[in-house]
């Protein structure tokens, strides 16, 4: 494998023939920052095992630490020592979630129970993201946040003295129900979060994980999560983060739009809450085999193995499965440039509020590579298949646009330049050292 990590500010593409590889992607980003806080939140010392390399899971440990929670780290293996609920300092100093999401809307639920007062905020892009989705149940539960215009970091947040609630989100969110879960271990009373439409369910599988008592039921208006406040956590022990599926889309459509192409993914996890995209691009008359199925710490996990695919039909995605793969499609939109047919995509209107406005950023780059495509203020729609040309595109400093072009680089007629490349390195510093193994012609500017 190449050295080379994503440090540079630009990278150019050149086209692949051939896709071909067989390897491990780093720990899951999501079950990393959860494993971090859930380990942090137990009693005693766990070992994680394949943590994340992201930059942003790198914040929660930090944020983890600056909270008195002590830590060791070599390479992808974090040793944490729990506090318990009621084990947590006040930090000196404001919170730095960096560019990372989850980072301060998990870490608020955390932060909302506890008695003293805690800045949290972020770089620049994650200061223009909207934290109202938060803050308004936080706020029902008797936590006292302020907010920049009411609702973007920093966030000050006054905790203590938390009440039970009953809340139903008014957009479906995993963090949001994150937030309110940990909130609701903090909170007197039985905290219960209504789902109309299911999200990622990695919080509730490593709550059990941890010993909760969780109660997990359904009526007319959907799924009824319920967590008693105030039982204390175990902790994690020896815990392993599968492969992230988020990562692996990356992979899987660069080897399925390559003239040739087989890569192996081992051990990724395939939560089905996660899996959305793996259906959506077989029923696009995408080769991907599902191999070695197992459990590892309640979740699915399994060795993906994609090949090169002809892809046909006429994909319409609406609100009802975004929500579960909302991270999947800036490069599910490349995937569509070839398909023969067409796709549409609706309700997604969450991309414009990302770590950048992720439907301009995919209208804008796919135009200046020479696609019609049209766009919606949820979405968007192109008809295929259309030949890609090598351009100078902009990842606007989010990693998914700067992965996802990289991936539309390798079937373009000529070079494809991507500034701003090295934002791959919030989830996925390997990314380019592991695409040039796989045979894509990389090279790193300055």
């Amino acid at each position: 494998m190449s050295s080379f990590s994503t440090a540079a500010t630009t990278v150019s593409i050149a086209p692949a023939a051939r896709i071909f590889g067989d390897f491990r992607l780093p720990g899951d980003k999501s079950i990393s920052h959860r494993s971090a806080m859930f380990a942090a939140l137990g009693g005693g010392r766990s070992r994680i095992d394949n943590y994340s390399t992201a930059r942003d899971c790198q914040n929660t440990l930090d944020c983890l630490a600056a909270l008195g929670v002590k830590y060791q780290r070599q390479d992808s293996i974090v040793t944490i020592e729990g506090v318990g609920l009621d084990g947590f300092t006040e930090a000196r100093q404001t919170l730095d979630a960096g560019n990372s999401g989850t980072t301060i809307r998990l870490l608020s639920g955390i932060l909302a129970g506890q008695p003293f007062t805690t800045v949290i905020g972020g770089d620049e892009s994650l200061s223009r993201r909207p934290m109202r989705r938060i803050i308004e149940p936080l706020t029902m539960m008797g936590a006292r946040i302020e907010a920049r215009d009411g609702t973007y970091p920093p966030l000050r947040i006054n905790g203590g003295n938390l009440h039970a609630i009953e809340y139903r989100p008014p957009m479906a969110s995993a963090q949001v129900k994150t937030c309110v879960l940990l909130a609701g271990l903090f909170a007197d009373g039985e905290t219960t979060i209504i789902e109309a439409t299911p999200t990622r369910n990695h919080t509730e599988i490593m709550l059990r994980e941890s010993g909760a008592a969780l109660k997990i039921g359904h009526d007319e208006n959907g799924e009824r999560i319920t967590i008693p406040g105030r039982q204390p956590l175990a902790a994690l022990g020896n815990y392993t983060v599968a492969g992230d599926i988020s990562s692996s889309a990356f992979f899987l459509i660069a080897a399925l739009v390559a003239p040739e192409g087989e890569l192996r993914l081992q051990h990724i996890g395939v939560n089905p809450s996660r899996a959305a995209l793996i259906d959506v691009l077989t029923e696009m008359g995408g080769q991907i085999a599902i191999e070695n199925a197992r459990h590892a710490h309640g979740e699915p996990v399994a060795d993906l193995v994609a090949r090169s695919s002809s892809l046909t039909g006429k994909v319409e995605l609406s609100s009802g499965v975004i929500a579960n793969l909302i991270d999947e499609i800036p490069v599910l939109a490349i995937a569509g440039t070839q398909i023969d047919g067409s796709m549409t995509i609706r309700g997604a209107g969450e991309l414009r509020v990302k770590e950048s406005d992720r439907i301009r950023a995919i209208v804008d780059n796919l135009r200046l590579m020479g696609v019609t495509i049209e766009e919606f203020e949820d979405g968007f729609h192109l008809d295929g298949p259309q030949q890609l040309r090598g351009a100078r595109v902009n990842s606007y400093g989010d990693h998914r646009i700067a992965m996802a072009f990289s991936v539309a680089g390798l079937i373009a007629i000529g070079e494809t330049v991507i500034d701003g490349a090295d934002a791959a390195s919030v989830s996925l510093p390997e990314f380019y050292s592991l695409l040039s193994a796989a045979g894509a012609p990389v090279k790193l500017g300055s």
